[in-house]
């Protein structure tokens, strides 16, 4: 008996964990029950041991499976639908809606007399459409945005307000007005705006950037209240005026984290950036001559993808806190950056990410004692679509700059979607540089990773070299290329060099020989994941 009574137990155990990834009302009523009857318990508890139960379920389980199960039997009668709530605290409510967007917390509102007055208790307050779903509900935005903020308590404090919206005026002075009332009369802790122009990039020409400009010129301008309090602004294919960023940037107080996609001043304009609080920036395909952090006490990280001109693309000014670099660019224009006069006043960068877009090296190898002084911190180097016609070799000056790097990524990759020139760059993409101290040794390496590695000379050598050279190395990752379905799509003309990746554990026994037999003290794992 006992034994069939843990067969049972058991099967029931597996069948409740396939179904927890189903909607709840596809779940038979013995089980139903059963989750409603945890549900109640639960609540029973303290807030905190509920919050933390909540967060070991996944969303879909605590959110699908009720959010839907409100709506099946609303269909049927709405007294059903909310006598199956009724035994639901609103707290637990809150949870599980705040872990949608708050339009399908609304929608779901409607469904229940009780669960109506619920939007206007949320603590979190998300509208982040696609942009073929704001397409056609974008005046919704600013009605729910209006409804919620308008009618809420001023006691329950706004964790998050995040909304994505085109930039359309009338609209736009709906949102802000909503957003500026809010913020001086609740309590908002983080306010978020990503604000998109009707058209993309497809058709959108400098008179349109122009005049997108202007009117998020007027709608600063007219909402200073919102924009006052925002900690995050996400901007998209605007042209300012030579002062209008410096403007907008003193409007936004309490700004934490900037972006501009295809935003400029004027082609070839200087960018000058000054704010007491910024701790994100990041800038891609902005048509800047050069960006200048000149003033940014509390900045963490910066972004810089694709700079167009062969100026000096960034200069960092007073920036203290900068531990996070990331810097991509295709270097068509021929331009070598030297990264000891780049992080000349930025020594505190312990997290350095460059794509090479598999393009050109627009990196300058330098003698490890210049660079030393600027990568005495750096812990973490990835570097990203670096080309395959070009050895490897020469990342070794960072290895013995960097003391301290603990992690070293590499990921060799011709992805033929990201290139910008579409051809061989064979001629101009390698880098000359002057070998490594063969008897140097790098005592903080703990793991080295390659996506694109071959059995080839070009890799092999690499390896051994860095297992040599790090004596605490424990884990190499090596990886086939990746695979992108669109390049072969795209470019079918393009041909595809064959992989030398070992298949068989022959061939990844002799790899394993060859690259660690040069190393006296050093025995790393070495994982080959294809």
């Amino acid at each position: 008996m006992k034994f069939n009574r843990d067969r049972r137990r058991s099967r029931d155990s597996k069948k409740a964990a396939c179904y927890g990834e189903e909607r709840l009302s596809e779940l038979p009523s013995d089980v139903v029950v059963k989750v409603r009857e945890t549900v109640k318990t639960q609540s029973k508890k303290a807030a905190g041991n509920r919050e933390e139960r909540l967060r070991k379920l996944p969303n879909d389980v605590l959110v699908n499976n009720i959010l839907e199960t409100v709506e099946t039997q609303s269909a049927k009668t709405a007294g059903n639908a909310e006598d199956r709530l009724s035994k639901l605290p609103n707290d637990l409510l809150i949870n599980i809606l705040e872990r949608v967007g708050t339009l399908d917390a609304v929608r779901t509102c409607i469904l229940s007399k009780k669960m109506q007055k619920l939007p206007t208790m949320l603590s979190q307050i998300v509208i982040d459409l696609s942009p073929r779903d704001l397409v056609q509900m974008d005046g919704v935005v600013a009605d729910v945005t209006d409804k919620i903020l308008s009618t809420r308590s001023p006691q329950i404090t706004v964790r998050k307000l995040k909304l994505k919206f085109f930039l359309v005026p009338s609209r736009c002075l709906s949102i802000g007005k909503s957003v500026g009332l809010a913020m001086a009369t609740q309590k908002l802790d983080a306010a978020e705006f990503e604000i998109m122009p009707l058209r993309d990039n497809g058709c959108c020409t400098d008179a349109h950037r122009l005049l997108f400009g202007q009117q998020f010129n007027d709608f600063v301008r007219d909402c200073q209240d919102a924009f006052a309090g925002l900690t995050r602004l996400d901007l998209r294919f605007l042209r300012f005026g030579e002062s209008n960023i410096p403007n907008i940037l003193s409007t936004c107080k309490q700004l934490e984290s900037l972006s501009f996609f295809e935003c400029d001043g004027g082609f070839r304009s200087v960018l000058h950036v000054e704010h007491a609080r910024l701790v994100e920036l990041v800038i891609t395909f902005g048509e800047f001559k050069t960006v200048v952090l000149d003033c940014l006490p509390k900045l963490q990280r910066m972004t810089y993808n694709h700079w167009p001109c062969d100026e000096n693309p960034l200069v960092l000014g007073f920036v203290p806190q900068l531990w996070k670099l990331s810097l991509a660019n295709a270097n068509l224009s021929g331009k070598i950056l030297n990264l000891s006069k780049l992080l000349a006043s930025a020594p505190t960068v312990s997290d350095l990410y460059l794509d090479f877009v598999s393009e050109k090296i627009w990196v300058q190898p330098e003698c490890p004692k210049v660079l030393a002084p600027v990568l005495a911190k750096l812990r973490f180097l990835k570097l990203d679509h670096h080309p395959e016609e070009c050895d490897i070799s020469w990342t070794m000056f960072v290895l013995e700059a960097a003391p301290h790097v603990e992690e070293l990524c590499i990921t060799v990759w011709d992805h033929k979607c990201r290139m910008e020139s579409q051809k061989s760059l064979s001629e101009i993409s390698d880098v000359k540089w002057e070998p490594s101290d063969p008897h140097f040794k790098h005592k903080n390496l703990a793991r080295l990773i390659i996506y694109g590695f071959q059995s080839d000379d070009n890799f092999t050598g690499y390896v051994m070299r860095v297992i040599q050279a790090a004596v605490n190395i424990r884990e190499v990752s090596l990886h086939d290329r990746k695979v992108c379905e669109f390049c072969a799509e795209k470019f079918p003309h393009m041909e595809v060099r064959p992989s030398s990746y070992p298949r068989t554990s022959e061939e990844v026994d002799l790899l394993r020989k060859k690259m660690t037999a040069g190393s006296a003290t050093a025995s790393p794992d070495i994982h080959f994941r294809s």
